[in-house]
């Protein structure tokens, strides 16, 4: 047992730095793909949502048809495929054309990949806000936009924010798998300590306290923002059937 301790500690005063840099490539391609990942979900998510109205023209009709069937051929594919071979695809089919760094790759991939699954914890967040909300802002003179904008894409992200707090926290983890493109994110780095010392116990020991301590950080920070959500009320607006709404309706009509 002590020497499995000097092992680490070892390994730890000679290769720190390399540890280090590979938490950070960890964390910055973690948040940046979840950052994109989030808003390519929000549109991807927001257009599958959408329910054109039975007037609607026949050739939107068949727009809307043909957008959703592509949305659901990249949402199957991107989760019903593994990440790594994600990204060895994609980083060899674009490489030729983009002439991209690993990095940039990287983000890429799990930026798409994250993209699919927050498509469908929006689209499940802004079906679950009760269509009421969504009426009572039309008749009161909100457009589509102004009412996705401001009654229900806060309440569908408020809803859905757990969700979206554990796509991070499953990005930290499985930007691991991307040290296949030669990312020098944390797994890559651990590895190549393994190699080099030819202590992989002890190495693999540190990279998994290292992924716990990184994950136990960001759920605490989750869990702060996810309260602090909880208690700021949503300002909503009032139905049209509300009293004070219906005596406002009939002193316009009086006056008209």
């Amino acid at each position: 047992m002590d020497r499995f301790i000097q092992n680490i500690l070892k390994i730890l005063n000679t290769y720190g730095a390399s540890l280090w840099l590979g938490v950070k490539t960890t964390i910055f391609v973690a948040i940046t793909g979840t950052c994109l990942g989030l808003i390519l979900g929000l549109i991807v998510g927001g257009i599958r949502a959408i329910k054109l109205d039975y007037n609607a023209s026949k050739p939107a009709k068949i727009g809307k048809k043909i957008v959703d069937f592509l949305l659901n051929i990249y949402i199957a594919v991107f989760r019903g495929t593994p990440m790594m071979v994600q990204a060895l695809f994609i980083y060899y089919l674009l490489l030729d054309f983009i002439h991209w760094t690993y990095l940039q790759a990287a983000i890429v991939v799990i930026s798409v990949n994250t993209g699919a699954y927050m498509a469908e914890i929006i689209r499940s967040g802004i079906q679950a806000v009760d269509v009421g909300q969504s009426e009572a802002a039309r008749a009161l003179g909100m457009s589509n936009w102004q009412t996705m904008m401001n009654v229900v894409l806060p309440q569908a992200i408020k809803n859905a924010f757990p969700a979206i707090g554990n796509e991070f926290i499953v990005n930290i983890k499985d930007s691991s798998v991307l040290m296949i493109i030669s990312i020098t994110e944390l797994m890559f780095q651990a590895k190549s300590i393994a190699g080099s010392t030819f202590l992989f116990t002890e190495t693999y020991f540190i990279e998994a306290m290292i992924y716990l301590l990184l994950t136990s950080i960001a759920a605490f920070i989750l869990n702060a923002i996810e309260k602090k959500m909880n208690n700021t009320n949503i300002s909503l607006p009032q139905s049209v059937t509300a009293p004070e709404n219906l005596a406002f309706a009939r002193d316009n009509t009086e006056r008209n």
